[in-house]
């Protein structure tokens, strides 16, 4: 009989102490995802920044190269039309 009692006893402290365990798990995995998703969302918006700027870099520099591109075929035509007017 007091074998019974020990074991009728034993069996739902130690349960108990194995759900309690596995639920601190439980809830430091769902902290730890809570944390990575805020460090992806993260991620992702540095990285929309970063392409954000690379973009306007880029577009920048394009104009700034057909700038360059229209001002030279001007210089060009210019020196031809002066070579023109030199050879007469």
């Amino acid at each position: 009989m007091q074998n019974e009692i020990t074991v009728s006893v034993f069996f739902p402290f130690i349960s108990s102490v194995l759900l309690a365990v596995v639920a601190y798990f439980i809830r430091q995995l769902h902290s730890d995802f809570k944390k990575m998703e805020l460090d992806l969302n993260e991620v992702k918006t540095m990285a929309l920044i970063i392409k954000t700027e690379f973009k306007n870099s880029y577009d920048l520099m394009n104009q700034k190269v057909e700038y360059l591109e229209q001002r030279i075929n001007k210089l060009e035509l210019n020196q031809i039309k002066q070579k023109e007017n030199e050879k007469p």
